[in-house]
């Protein structure tokens, strides 16, 4: 039967990926116009991540992240403003001592990871669920056990919506104990980044055995990395998950040709019609994901 797939549109991440690509939106201006075309590409969710307009590195700051909120809200975005709160938690370590952190280390709080969040109240907002090894030398993504449950815990106080990061199957356990605590309100959103170095591989199997770990009737989506974007999409679909798409994962449209984030959305939305179903409006995916009526964390 044709279901609505909710499609997330993450828009530009902390890569170093602006160099690569000039389609990834830099500035809060930047970052919010693609915001509104993915949404009018059929996106029902835009994640947002905000970054140094000078450095173009990924950045903390709230005022950008204020900015580009405004900018949303004052023009009506249909979509739901997804933050991240992943950031905060990198940790590289020192070339001759691993006990000296090396510059780039940006390692807080659980508490100051969200202070955007408490300050804009999106409806929104990502927590990751555990630590993992990144693919650049001796980067490590840091996010304990108290971290997560202390995140969880604020959120939810928050009225926020959050939307569960597994990199790996060990994050899933803790998802799954967030949800036992009752520190997540039902349903669980959860998303499994695949394809990424050093943590799942985008295997249709492990797909699979992650899927089927999740309590039941909980929505869920899977996303590649890379070439594997699309794959992947279409793979969540048929086992019954949703879509993210975006330039934080992926630079190409095809072998050779760089995308815009619109882009990839209207390609996804044409994926999710090929198989079946329709992409979710704003509205659908409120009620897939049990949240309330539009506005909720305004």
């Amino acid at each position: 039967m044709s279901r609505p797939v909710i499609i997330t549109c993450a828009l530009t991440g902390d890569s170093d990926t602006p160099g690569k690509s000039p389609h990834v939106p830099v500035t809060p201006e930047e970052i919010a116009r693609d915001a509104m075309a993915a949404a009018e590409a059929g996106a029902a969710i835009v994640h947002i991540h905000v970054r140094d307009p000078q450095t173009r590195r990924g950045s903390r700051e709230v005022a950008l992240y204020a900015e580009v909120v405004e900018r949303l809200r004052a023009a009506d975005c249909p979509a739901l403003i997804n933050l991240t709160a992943g950031m905060g938690g990198k940790l590289i370590f020192g070339p001759d001592d691993p006990l000296t952190v090396a510059p780039g280390t940006d390692v807080v709080d659980a508490a100051t990871r969200l202070v955007h969040v408490e300050a804009l109240r999106p409806e929104m907002c990502s927590l990751d669920c555990g630590s993992f090894n990144s693919g650049l030398g001796d980067e490590i993504y840091v996010s304990t056990w108290p971290m997560i449950r202390a995140m969880a815990t604020r959120i939810r106080n928050l009225g926020i919506k959050p939307e569960l990061e597994v990199f790996d199957l060990g994050h899933l356990v803790s998802v799954l104990a967030l949800v036992d605590e009752g520190l997540v309100a039902p349903p669980p959103f959860v998303q499994f980044a695949l394809g990424l170095k050093w943590g799942a591989p985008s295997d249709p199997r492990i797909l699979l055995a992650m899927r089927d770990m999740l309590p039941p009737g909980a929505p869920w989506v899977a996303f590649g990395a890379g070439r594997e974007q699309m794959s992947v999409a279409a793979l969540s679909v048929v086992l019954g998950g949703h879509v993210r798409v975006g330039l934080e994962d992926n630079l190409y449209r095809s072998r050779g040709v760089l995308a815009a984030n619109a882009e990839l959305v209207a390609d996804a939305v044409a994926l999710v019609r090929t198989l079946g179903h329709h992409p979710a409006t704003p509205e659908e995916a409120r009620a897939i994901l049990g949240m309330g009526a539009a506005g909720q964390g305004r």
